[in-house]
């Protein structure tokens, strides 16, 4: 790009220049002593190249500080439209069918006494719960019908350039585009065979292990920054019972 003295950057630098000779031929005129100018100047360009340096580094850093904060911002507003979209219902029809989600369902009732600590403790705790999905040839029609009804939100999904910072989140897109495609291969639910539906249970339980962990930091992040938001999804929790989005 061509710099041009119309350009409000060399006019300004113009200006900045011209005031510094304007104060040192005034400085000089009033108090003459040549010598303590020259050298007064000759100290203040010495020092300049570091005072560049701080200000370049600072600024630089509060511009990458807010830069980062609001992409993680637009980060958080996609991954909000996802569950609100496709994740919650997906959840809720997901752990319906996990033989085991007993064992950890009382850590995922989410509520407004969470610490960090708890959410950290949970994460913990479910690194040892295996996702299992119990489904059958209906569960897999039932799912291949609700994404590929979705296929087309998923795909403007992918098309927001911020995911490409999420990597925990890509890997989740991934996976349920995985399985998108491979229920959508099958014509006839009914007649796979026991082979073949173990198959596509090992892809349902994967997309089912990733949504959990994305979901419980999604959780946190709207506990942490938007109340309002996050007593909504607390009354919408899939993994309670008792959820009701009717505020008592």
């Amino acid at each position: 790009m061509r710099l041009s003295l119309r350009t409000w950057e060399v006019r300004l630098g113009i200006v900045l220049v011209a005031l510094s000779v304007v104060i040192y031929s005034v400085k000089y005129l009033l108090l003459g002593d040549p010598e303590n100018t020259y050298q007064y100047i000759f100290n203040a360009l010495g020092f300049l190249p570091i005072n560049v340096l701080l200000v370049t580094l600072l600024i630089n850093e509060l511009l990458g500080i807010r830069a980062k904060r609001e992409r993680l911002e637009k980060l958080n507003m996609v991954v909000g439209t996802f569950f609100s979209e496709v994740g919650t219902g997906l959840l809720t029809y997901l752990s319906d069918r996990d033989p085991n989600l007993a064992a950890v369902r009382q850590d995922l009732v989410v509520t407004d006494a969470w610490t960090p600590e708890m959410f950290s403790a949970v994460r913990d705790r479910l690194r040892h719960h295996r996702c299992g999905v119990a489904v059958g040839a209906a569960d897999l029609q039932d799912l291949c019908r609700y994404l590929t009804e979705r296929r087309g939100f998923l795909l403007r999904l992918l098309e927001n350039p911020v995911l490409l910072e999420h990597e925990s989140f890509t890997d989740l897109l991934r996976a349920v585009f995985h399985l998108t495609e491979e229920l959508e291969r099958r014509r006839d639910f009914a007649g796979l065979p026991e082979s073949d539906i173990a198959h596509l249970a090992g892809d349902v339980e994967r997309v089912y292990g990733l949504l959990i962990g994305q979901w419980l930091g999604y959780m946190e992040y709207l506990k942490r920054n938007y109340p309002y938001l996050f007593s909504l999804a607390m009354r919408s929790n899939p993994f309670d019972e008792t959820a009701s989005p009717v505020v008592q």
